[in-house]
């Protein structure tokens, strides 16, 4: 078998054998096949593409690559939930101990955030002593005694996936359905999940700016769930403006547990009920999405979930006893309001805007090697179709670099779109995918 021909057929739009596949993937990730020959199949699939079957061979060869966690000894179906990345996506702070309170056992790994996007792992990390790094042997008895854990990524979890990854950067190659579709589903299959839930964004602040290509990408996920035998579900969630009400690390943690006591930002609990209703149908806790939502309705009111975020964090070496008073890990020198300079309604909030003056504050990485501050970051006042007077207060600004303020404040007002009339606030859910079809709610 020889590289050429394999990059030859795919060029000339034929369907590759899993075979060629397998050989293609194991030899990049052993070092037998060069950057330039990889980098050339990439660009073929770019412009030719992968049906659902390549596609999912593609995503087991890139999943077999590396390690794989068996999660087998763990009682009960374990359910994933991926979010394809955005502005204060809270949602897994929330989800975990929630979802685990239900009785469905979460096993996570996450990552950790880059550009404007924040990562799963920092916002833990802001809670004092909370370690992300279990052994797979820790991780498995913390989920079977606990009923969640979330760690970050092993460094041996799909390689094959992290060199095409940078290949790709590099090549233009990133915005490819079937590449980042087996990207996604590569590490959440090595990570163990029996199903899964997709959270993908779309707007603005998203990877997929468009609802079309969003739909794209979640039935290019689903597919491959179902050919590899994952019962997989996608939702696909608002991202025009930013989720909940924070942005930065600690402050996220403080929305989280303003969540679980039920005084949470609406848009946020209600993501979070749809997300994690569809994994307790999926784990066999409901019969219905209905059923689900009541039930997770009631562990926020009990204070179960609460009480389980706690356990969690108590769990990995946090300091849980912050978590009832969760202004304690916000660190910083002062907080500076950004004020409205007219009247009117807020029409829109550029999520990403928002995501880079969080940046710029210091609370995400603009490279892998950026140090971060965990305590700085937004809390936004008003939200899409939100009335505003002249001088009141649109965001917070918790800063300990101050020579940042001004920058900052400028890129917060340009964010804000406010308008005389008043506006209706776009949707939170706009569909649901699932193997048997799509859903659409708008």
């Amino acid at each position: 078998m020889r590289t050429v021909d394999i990059i030859q057929k795919k060029r000339d739009g034929l369907e590759l054998t899993t075979e060629e596949i397998r050989f293609l993937i194991e030899g990049y990730t052993d070092g037998s096949i060069p950057d330039y020959q990889m980098s050339a199949w990439a660009m073929a699939v770019f412009f030719k593409g992968m049906n659902a079957r390549e596609t999912a061979d593609l995503t087991m060869a890139m999943a077999s690559s590396g390690d794989q966690i068996d999660l087998s000894s763990i009682p009960g179906v374990k359910v994933d939930k991926h979010s394809t990345g955005g502005v204060g996506d809270t949602t897994t702070l929330v989800l975990a101990p929630l979802v685990a309170a239900a009785g469905v056992p979460v096993a996570k790994m996450s990552g950790r955030g880059l550009g404007h996007t924040g990562g799963t792992i920092d916002k833990l990390e802001a809670i004092p002593g909370f370690s992300v790094e279990l052994t797979e042997e820790q991780f498995t008895r913390q989920v079977t005694e606990q009923g969640v854990a979330v760690i970050g990524q092993s460094g041996n979890l799909t390689p094959a996936d992290k060199k095409l990854y940078g290949l790709r950067d590099v090549t233009a190659t990133v915005n490819s359905i079937p590449l980042i579709a087996s990207s996604i589903m590569s590490k959440k299959i090595a990570a163990g999940a029996d199903a899964i839930v997709l959270d993908v964004k779309t707007g603005s602040g998203a990877f997929m700016k468009t609802l079309d290509d969003s739909i794209k990408l979640a039935q290019a996920m689903v597919a491959i769930g179902s050919e590899v035998g994952r019962e997989c579900v996608a939702i696909i969630s608002d991202m025009d403006q930013p989720l909940g009400a924070a942005v930065g690390n600690a402050l996220e943690v403080q929305l989280a547990v303003e969540t679980l006591q039920g005084n949470g930002p609406k848009d946020l609990e209600e993501v979070c009920l749809t997300l994690g209703s569809h994994m307790l149908v999926l784990a066999g806790k409901a019969a219905t999405a209905e059923e689900a939502v009541s039930k997770l309705q009631e562990l926020i009111r009990s204070g179960a979930g609460f009480r389980k975020f706690k356990e969690f964090v108590a769990a990995q070496g946090g300091d849980s006893s912050v978590l009832d008073d969760p202004t304690r890990i916000l660190n910083v020198k002062e907080v500076v309001p950004v004020v409205a300079e007219q009247d009117g309604y807020v029409a829109s909030i550029t999520a990403e805007e928002i995501g880079v003056a969080a940046m710029m504050l210091g609370a995400g990485r603009e490279t892998k090697e950026s140090q971060i501050d965990l305590s700085v970051g937004l809390r936004l006042r008003k939200k899409s179709g939100d009335a505003v007077k002249k001088g009141e207060t649109l965001a917070d600004m918790y800063v300990n670099n101050t020579g940042s303020v001004e920058a900052v404040k400028r890129k917060v007002l340009d964010a804000y779109r406010i308008v005389s009339n008043p506006v209706e606030p776009d949707p939170l859910i706009y569909a649901v995918i699932t193997k048997t079809g799509v859903q659409k709610f708008v």
